[in-house]
């Protein structure tokens, strides 16, 4: 079963970008990529797979602790209290450089570097 639904993925398919935050050494860090990156390959499932240019110390961190979250954020679904409604996604990240995932992201992105490969936890709506 997809643990991204409901509102979690009209959220994710519609967020103009998103964060994704990790942990290291020194503490939290925070990089944003686009939403229509994250789209070009799915937000349906319990994988999400991110193309990578650069985000070196997110790939540092990820070795360190491969805790992630993504936070996304959109005005075309509604809140609470009106427009505007967020998610975060948890789970747990890794970069490829090899294999299914980054032949797929090299073969769309030809800049990028390697695959953010992101296995879903928890997805939960946020505002």
């Amino acid at each position: 079963m997809a643990k991204i639904e409901g509102v979690c993925k009209e959220v994710l398919d519609k967020a103009e970008w998103i964060a994704i935050a990790t942990t290291g050494v020194n503490g939290p860090h925070v990089v944003a990529t686009w939403g229509d990156y994250v789209r070009a390959f799915g937000t349906g499932s319990d994988t999400l797979v991110i193309p990578v240019g650069h985000m070196q110390k997110t790939e540092t961190n990820l070795q360190h602790d491969s805790r992630v979250e993504l936070l996304c954020g959109t005005r075309q679904v509604q809140g609470a209290h009106g427009p505007g409604k967020g998610c975060a996604v948890v789970g747990r990240g890794e970069f490829q450089t090899s294999g299914p995932h980054f032949d797929a992201v090299k073969a769309k992105f030809r800049w990028a570097r390697a695959a953010l490969v992101v296995r879903v936890e928890e997805a939960k709506p946020q505002l």
